[in-house]
Order: C-alpha cells, then sequence, then structure tokens
C-alpha cells in the first residue's frame, strides 16, 4: 500500500498557489508564445509577487509543468501497488494508458492537442520536458529493483527504465498516443525478433 500522508492545510495552500501561478503562465503561452511572456507579466496576471513564482518555480521553463514530483511518485506508485498477478511491465502501461486518458478527459481532446503542439514546437519546453522526465530514471529502477528482491538496480533494469521513460517521450510526440504506447510496451513485452517476422510475413502476403 501507499505510505503516502495527506497534505496539511499549508501544503495545501502552496499546492494550491502553484497550479494557479501553472495554470495562468500556460494560458499565457499558448495565447501569445512562451518567448512573448515574461515572469512579470505571469505573476501580475496570478495576482503574485515575481519572487514568489521564482520560489515555486526555478525557471521560466518549469511554469508549464506543475505536476513533476506528483507524476514521478504516481510512476512508482504504479509499480509497487501493482494489483496482484500484474507484471510491471503491465503496470507501467496501465498507468500510462490511464494517464493519457485522464488528460483527455479534463481538458477534452481539442485542448489536449492543441497543448501537445505547442510543447512540442517550442524547442526550450521540449528539451526541459524531456530532461525533467528522464531524472525519475533512478527513482523508478530503484523501485522495480525493491519490488525484484534485489538491493540495487541492475544494468537490465537500468536500461529498460530508461527505454520506458524514453517511450513516453516519444508517446507525446505522437498524434496516435495510444497506439504507440501499444506498440513500444508489444515490444518490451515479446522482443523486437516476432514483431519483425511478423511484419515480413505481411510484406510477403502484399509481393
Amino acid at each position: 500500500m501507499s505510505s503516502t500522508e495527506p497534505m496539511g492545510r499549508r501544503e495545501r495552500k502552496k499546492a494550491a498557489t502553484r497550479k494557479a501561478i501553472s495554470d495562468v503562465a500556460t494560458m499565457m503561452f499558448l495565447e501569445r508564445g512562451f518567448d512573448n511572456v515574461s515572469i512579470r507579466e505571469v505573476a501580475d496576471a496570478a495576482d503574485v509577487s515575481p519572487t514568489t513564482v521564482f520560489a515555486h518555480f526555478p525557471q521560466k521553463e518549469a511554469l508549464v509543468f506543475d505536476e513533476d514530483d506528483e507524476q514521478r511518485d504516481r510512476l512508482v506508485s504504479a509499480v509497487r501497488d501493482r494489483p496482484d498477478g500484474s507484471t510491471i511491465n503491465r503496470a507501467i502501461h496501465d498507468f500510462y494508458a490511464t494517464e493519457l486518458r485522464a488528460n483527455v478527459d479534463e481538458h477534452g481532446d481539442d485542448v489536449t492537442r492543441i497543448f501537445m503542439t505547442f510543447l512540442n514546437e517550442t524547442p526550450a519546453l521540449r528539451d526541459y520536458a524531456a530532461r525533467m522526465w528522464l531524472r525519475h530514471e533512478d527513482a523508478l529502477s530503484d523501485a522495480i529493483a525493491d519490488e525484484l528482491g534485489l538491493s540495487e538496480p541492475t544494468a537490465e533494469i537500468r536500461v529498460y527504465s530508461r527505454f520506458i521513460l524514453q517511450m513516453q517521450l516519444l508517446v507525446n510526440d505522437t498524434d496516435d498516443q495510444l497506439g504507440t504506447l501499444d506498440a513500444g510496451f508489444a515490444i518490451l513485452e515479446s522482443g523486437w525478433s516476432p514483431i519483425e517476422a511478423r511484419l515480413a510475413r505481411t510484406t510477403d502476403e502484399h509481393r
């Protein structure tokens, strides 16, 4: 079971302020472009000081990503709290799929598509998102090693964890997100050789 403690009043207030600033900044970036909005303008629109903005977000790019720590914790929980009988691979696949569907349910398909296009077409944000997400490799590797009864991650676990995180970046960069997700995990589940053989047979049949 998860051991996460409920947030106190102070933590809830900080989280609410952080989310409010991020929401305002993201809307302004979408409307005017990332490079055309200053931190002071974000602070004024969110009715806080620039110092408060920097207290929650160390750099401008971070304003778009207000749930980094929460996403890391949910990723680790997907491994640690997976249902009995579920493999780690299946648990992470289902976690990714659930996150994708929840994002569409919350914001709508059109808004989600607009945001992902904005993210992928803004180099500073794209690079920041990749660095931010890949830094969860240690946390994921440690969780997997612990679940397998190992004192530390093996080379295989670290490679697998990097593949898993890189896959999410690929999913974010495609229009067919669920299709890409399923394809990626199918390769991780059974390897490339069976898929290569199937594709080769399909090609031969259409010649």
